[in-house]
């Protein structure tokens, strides 16, 4: 598996937001990640969303919770993806400034003004 972690790339941008950044651990490849982008149009907020949606998805089936005795514990791994997946997002539409839809008022008196 390919794995880069380089700052000055997009590559290395998706991997620092979704916290992919340890070669040991890593969940996705560069060509995994070069897919989101490509996926995304090269938007590297909108890649991240995505791979983070794919890596929950990824765990969904994992066990989140177990109880040992009177030990227990509980992962929130894909709920927190989710959550930043959610954050990227609203992030993203706050930052777009352009409205989806103007008004426009049509003059339909046929006069001049």
């Amino acid at each position: 598996m390919s794995f880069t972690y380089d700052l000055t790339t997009d590559i290395g941008k998706v991997r620092l937001l979704i916290q992919d950044t340890a070669i040991k651990t890593a969940q996705f490849s560069d060509a995994e990640i070069t897919a989101f982008l490509t996926m995304a149009s090269d938007v590297v907020k909108v890649a991240a969303i995505a791979a983070l949606y794919s890596w929950a998805a990824a765990l969904s089936d994992a066990t989140t919770s177990e109880k040992i005795g009177d030990y227990s514990y509980t992962k929130k791994a894909v709920a927190n993806k989710l959550t930043l997946a959610a954050q990227y997002q609203t992030e993203l539409d706050a930052a777009d400034e352009s409205p989806v839809l103007d008004w426009a008022e049509m003059d339909l008196t046929g006069e001049d003004e």
